[in-house]
């Protein structure tokens, strides 16, 4: 075993552990990880080949030769009209490759071996879905299933791709693929790699990925990249004897099988771990008694220390206390608590009070009821209510036509969905609104202690509490303020709202033509278990314990995390240096 061998197997549990999670924020998010240290020793590999440690160099191989029997050939293609010309770009002295690879390499400028075509603008009006006419390779394409659009138009042959035609996307991250399908053609944005028949095509792929990373990494964040042909032909790759070329594609291959094995390997058992999770997890929300909850509770409390060691599985458990929560399970039942159904009247009279008062508006007699009970039995000294019944719902207010917002600080805050995170407010970019703008919308407004909650767009059932310092600010039309009616304990309001019982309803209740939007009428229909007013305190302060405890336990996760990519970065650094 090669001593390079040895070090990527040796080293094989930190490349198999180290993942790094992704942002799983709006509905349907997917790839909620990325398997850090599978892909860093994927990179690995490749540094390793670019630099000659992949394999031995053979003193009686000539790089020199064989680069110039390579460019000769491109030449040739040349001069018969096949190949476009070199640029005349000079290769630069002193890189940094020059100083890492073996001293029988030769270094080259990609255009001296090989040159890239660039795609064609095809017209739109043409493209569709139906499987009409070729495939069209765009940006997205490359490196990764086909999309599936097509193009039915008229086209040159000189822009027909083939199975095995190495493809490089031009855009955003810079990748070098081949292309698996069959013919297809070449859109705008995407370029294809031709290469002299006297090198490896395999090979100065791998280099020129390794160039255009480099480009990549220096990129602004602030625009939009675009990568030229002009930077591929005119990047700097090693060129090794052809033989070794040759060598190094055939270990390269191997060991990328090997990453494929670990990476399926980490993918089952991940997801192995979060079927237990959520298996064992959903025995509690759905026992046949209190004997069997019990026994499923004993059952995971023994094993959190197997179960909670991924965000994934932390997540879940919080889904699960906020379920354990609205069912009645998170607190035991007192029998001296005063019945909900008391409550209820007491908040009926309450209500009634407020809309003589003027301070709320009676409800409107338009307002659709569901009568459907909930998929679980809440206990019998809880009540089943509209949400309507135990809360005043009234909406937010856009402002003026035209009007523009305000980044200087005025009086009036305008409260705007992006400012809705985390269950509170976001002060860190606020807009205002002037006094003669507040004055035609000062009747929209939320107070300290309300709940908010979005009711457009993908973040419909969004919700929160509002802090002390938006008292009286004013409210988007996009949310909905949920004012809650004494004897109703907002925390356990709002963390009722959140659950999934709750949100489930949120996304039966929304119009999906056009842009999704959830009239209030159907927002107070929603069912609310609601439990004595002395349960709904034990309930909120035992969730905020548990959750407490749950986000010390992920961020306890995020740091040996961290430390796991370090330690991978490390003994990849020190390998390749």
């Amino acid at each position: 075993m090669s001593a390079i061998e040895k070090l990527i197997t040796e080293n094989l549990p930190i490349w198999s552990s180290s993942v790094q999670s992704k942002s799983t924020q709006g509905r349907g998010s997917s790839s909620k990880r990325n398997l850090y240290g599978v892909k860093k020793l994927r990179e690995f590999i490749l540094e390793l080949a670019l630099i000659g440690h992949l394999t031995h160099q053979d003193l009686n191989e000539d790089s020199e030769k064989d680069l110039g029997v390579a460019v000769a050939k491109k030449n040739k293609m040349v001069e018969g009209g096949f190949a476009k010309p070199v640029r005349g770009v000079k290769l630069g002295e002193g890189g940094i490759l020059q100083s890492k690879i073996p001293s029988s390499w030769k270094i080259c400028l990609f255009e001296e071996v090989a040159w890239p075509q660039a795609g064609f603008a095809f017209s739109s009006k043409s493209f569709n879905n139906n499987k009409a006419g070729l495939p069209l390779i765009r940006i997205r394409d490359v490196g990764a299933p086909f999309s599936g659009t097509y193009y039915d138009g008229e086209y040159r042959q000189e822009f027909v791709v083939r199975k095995g035609d190495i493809l490089v996307s031009m855009d955003g991250e810079f990748r070098v693929r081949p292309w698996k399908n069959e013919e297809a053609l070449l859109n705008q944005r995407v370029s294809r790699l031709f290469f002299s028949d006297a090198c490896s095509e395999k090979f100065c792929s791998m280099a020129i990925q390794k160039s255009v990373f480099s480009l990549q990494c220096k990129k602004s964040y602030l625009t939009v990249d675009h990568l030229s042909t002009k930077q591929i032909s005119s990047s700097q790759i090693p060129f090794p004897p052809i033989a070794e070329q040759h060598r190094i594609v055939a270990k390269v291959d191997e060991l990328m099988a090997l990453c494929d094995t670990l990476e399926q390997q980490q993918e089952d058992s991940i997801q192995a771990h979060e079927t237990l999770v959520e298996t064992l997890l959903g025995a509690l929300t759905n026992p046949p008694d209190a004997e069997a909850f019990q026994s499923a509770w004993q059952r995971v409390s023994a094993h959190f220390d197997t179960l909670l060691t991924t965000e994934h599985s932390v997540d879940k458990l919080k889904e699960t206390i906020l379920q354990l929560a609205v069912m009645g399970k998170l607190v035991p039942q007192d029998p001296n608590d005063e019945l909900a159904s008391v409550l209820l009247e007491k908040i009926a009279a309450d209500k009634e009070q407020l809309i003589k008062d003027g301070v709320i508006k009676r409800k409107n007699s338009s307002l659709e009821t569901d009568d459907e009970e909930p998929i679980f039995k809440i206990p019998d000294n809880w009540e089943l209510v509209n949400l309507d019944q135990i809360t005043a719902i009234t909406g937010g207010k856009r402002v003026s036509k035209g009007y523009k917002l305000k980044l200087e600080p005025t009086p009036f805050i305008y409260i705007r969905v992006t400012d809705m995170k985390n269950g509170t407010i976001d002060d860190s970019n606020l807009h205002f609104i002037g006094a003669d703008e507040r004055e035609k919308i000062k009747r929209y407004i939320i107070h300290k202690g309300d709940i908010y909650m979005t009711i457009v767009g993908a973040t419909i059932g969004k919700c929160g509490i509002v802090p002390p310092k938006f008292d009286n600010m004013n409210l988007t039309e996009n949310a909905a303020r949920i004012k809650v009616i004494s004897g109703v304990n907002n925390k356990f309001l709002y963390l009722i709202l959140r659950g999934e019982y709750c949100q489930n309803q949120f996304a039966g209740k929304t119009n999906k033509v056009g842009v999704e939007k959830m009239a209030l009428t159907r927002l107070a229909s929603t069912k609310i278990p609601l439990p004595p007013q002395e349960e709904q305190h034990r309930i909120a302060a035992k969730v905020d314990e548990l959750m407490a405890l749950c986000d010390d336990l992920k961020q306890s996760l995020n740091e040996a995390q961290t430390t796991q990519m370090q330690l991978t970065d490390a003994v990849t650094e020190q390998a390749v240096n």
